[in-house]
């Protein structure tokens, strides 16, 4: 306990140091990532992440010195050229995007590396810790490097701010943007500045290596948590701001630990719990609704088997075992026994020592699934032009998801038609 106190107490100015820069470096570029993330250009994140070793080293050997700002602006020179060539080798050739990104990143880490290497032969002194542009060093911040960082995170929000709109539209319908008269080169051209920003900043405290994860990853698991642009951008800043504290933290109570592989992991954590937990779109409630749905498709056909079962007898509420219901509806027959219980609680069906039968709900319900049922196949058959024979298939899914407004279309439609393409009477109110 007192350990946490006296870490954010923030009484150290090592501690301010470390934070307010990894929170700058994680907050500044999730905001920018989350527009590269919609844009499903990810891998580009990873390709700017290797290309701006080349522009670190560059800035030295020319300076002779670890100036941040000349490395920064080094770094910025090779990543911004990196994206360039990966755009030209797209459009000017039919190499993929993918294959491109490939290609310039190995290309560019390469002679990063090759450069690196000569460098540590050089014998200059002031070359010390210029590897940690490769895998960060978060407690190395100093004051200075927190002026130039939150000089380029004020210039990403800024950016941001202004262009929000045109972001926005170039991220989910470049089409639609173009068509209004967006300036879309402009506009990718400003973005892409901005993410090589984005990358150089934070190289220092993660690393080439983990650059990569701090751009996208805030925004991968800000995105299952919304549909909403605007919320997404400020969660995907709200994680990215306390996987680099929480980094700072660790790395504070474990010396050992570096912060930036830290900031990665608790970023990662926080992504992998919105993979499975986050509500709507996170797997586990993806399981959750696809298992209703099943329920609920099963529970129609009963009423329906039950239904059509009337048809067939002229009588609706007549008494009927599980073996009836099985050979008008291949089911396994546990699922059928708990599908009947859950259609008895639901106030669909009435039992009577093993017996089951329709209640008005019940057999109303039984009517409407039959009745869209019947509806759909008319349709496909007047208006696509599909054999009566080959449309029970499709008719038997859709009618579990066609809505009472898209029932009334239907209706309108077809004019109201008696009988199905089988000749079955379509049964109306």
């Amino acid at each position: 306990m007192e350990t946490f106190l006296d870490f954010f107490s923030f009484s150290d100015p090592n501690v301010r140091y470390v934070v307010l820069g990894s929170i700058l470096i994680t907050a500044s570029s999730a905001i920018v990532g989350s527009f590269t993330f919609l844009k499903k250009k990810a891998l580009v994140g990873d390709a700017v992440a290797h290309a701006v070793l080349p522009g670190v080293c560059l800035s030295f050997i020319l300076y002779g010195e670890k100036n941040p700002l000349v490395l920064i602006i080094g770094a910025f020179t090779t990543g911004w050229l990196a994206l360039t060539l990966i755009d030209f080798i797209t459009s000017k050739s039919k190499i993929k995007e993918d294959t491109a990104i490939g290609l310039i990143l190995s290309v560019f880490f390469g002679i990063g590396i090759f450069l690196l290497t000569i460098i540590q032969k050089s014998g200059n002194a002031a070359q010390s810790g210029l590897d940690q542009f490769l895998f960060g060093k978060a407690a190395s911040l100093v004051g200075s490097d927190l002026i130039t960082f939150g000089m380029v995170a004020v210039l990403l929000l800024v950016a941001v701010y202004l262009f929000f709109k045109e972001f926005t539209l170039i991220s989910f319908d470049k089409d639609f943007a173009a068509s209004v008269g967006l300036p879309i080169r402009a506009m990718e051209l400003v973005l892409t500045t901005l993410t090589v920003l984005a990358v150089v900043i934070g190289i220092q405290a993660v690393g080439v290596v983990l650059m990569a994860a701090m751009l996208i990853t805030p925004a991968a698991a800000a995105r299952f948590w919304t549909e909403n642009i605007k919320v997404m951008i400020w969660l995907a800043a709200i994680f990215g701001a306390f996987s680099g504290i929480s980094g700072a933290y660790i790395s504070y109570i474990a010396p050992s630990m570096p912060t930036g592989p830290w900031i990665v992991i608790v970023i990662s954590t926080i992504a992998f719990f919105s993979f499975f937990f986050a509500p709507g779109r996170g797997i586990i409630q993806r399981l959750i609704t696809q298992k209703r749905i099943k329920k609920h498709i099963v529970d129609e056909n009963i009423l329906k088997a039950l239904y059509q079962l009337g048809e067939e007898e002229k009588n609706f509420y007549d008494k009927r075992t599980i073996e009836t219901i099985l050979s008008k509806r291949t089911l396994r027959r546990d699922l059928l026994i708990k599908s009947l219980r859950r259609l008895k609680r639901e106030g669909y069906l009435k039992n009577d020592n093993g017996l089951w039968f329709f209640n008005t709900a019940g057999k109303n319900k039984g009517q409407r699934v039959v009745k869209l049922h019947r509806l759909w196949e008319v349709y496909l058959t007047q208006y696509l032009r599909i054999a009566p024979d080959h449309v029970h298939d499709d008719a038997d899914t859709i009618e579990h998801v066609l809505t009472p407004e898209l029932e009334a279309r239907l209706e309108k439609l077809l004019n109201y038609p008696s009988t199905d393409p089988h000749k079955s009477e379509i049964p109306y109110e």
